[in-house]
């Protein structure tokens, strides 16, 4: 198993500053707009987020939920073994709201419908956005595309791309792995 660097901690942290100015441009203030992180592995991206907005861009506030897609998804029940679900924590309305659902890869897009559909259990959003890291162009299954990208990667089906996290891997990076 080989892995290429596509991503280090410094080219990260770029590519963070640029999704917030990104944010900043269509959102302003974020008065009426929501960050949903999806779980388990869009939630560091998304606090990532938030908190480059806070503390170096001076937003006011910004509302930050996760969401759990485990039982929307269209795959959940061709699974041998249980599933464990994560934690949805929405302490917001989302009714009106310009929602910008945020994960750290877009690959089939499976994930991102199981996302729209788990959403509508909490109101009605004026508008839904697409924010991820790694972009995966060649692999989707739907018709879904991101607003909002770090790095467009274009991988074949027998790569994969890892992403790790300081918080949950012990570094920032992102790998193409081939198997």
């Amino acid at each position: 198993m080989s892995q290429k660097v596509l991503l280090n901690a410094t080219e990260i942290q770029i590519a963070l500053h640029r999704l917030a100015c990104q944010l900043i441009e269509n959102h302003t203030n974020f008065v009426h707009t929501v960050l949903i992180g999806i779980q388990p592995r869009g939630v560091y991206l998304a606090e990532r987020l938030k908190t480059l907005l806070l503390e170096h861009y001076n937003i006011p506030q910004v509302q930050l939920g996760y969401l759990d897609i485990t039982f929307y998804r269209d795959d959940f029940r061709r699974s041998t073994k249980p599933l464990e679900a994560n934690k949805t924590q929405i302490d917001f309305i989302v009714e009106d709201k310009k929602v910008v659902l945020i994960d750290d890869v877009l690959y089939t897009g499976r994930s991102i419908r199981s996302a729209l559909t788990a959403i509508q259990s909490f109101g009605r959003p004026q508008e839904i956005e697409l924010l991820t890291l790694i972009d995966r162009r060649f692999s989707r299954h739907l018709p879904i595309q991101p607003d909002y990208r770090g790095r467009q990667v274009d991988a074949i089906n027998g790569e994969r791309v890892l992403v790790r996290w300081n918080e949950q891997d012990g570094e920032d990076a992102v790998y193409l792995v081939e198997n």
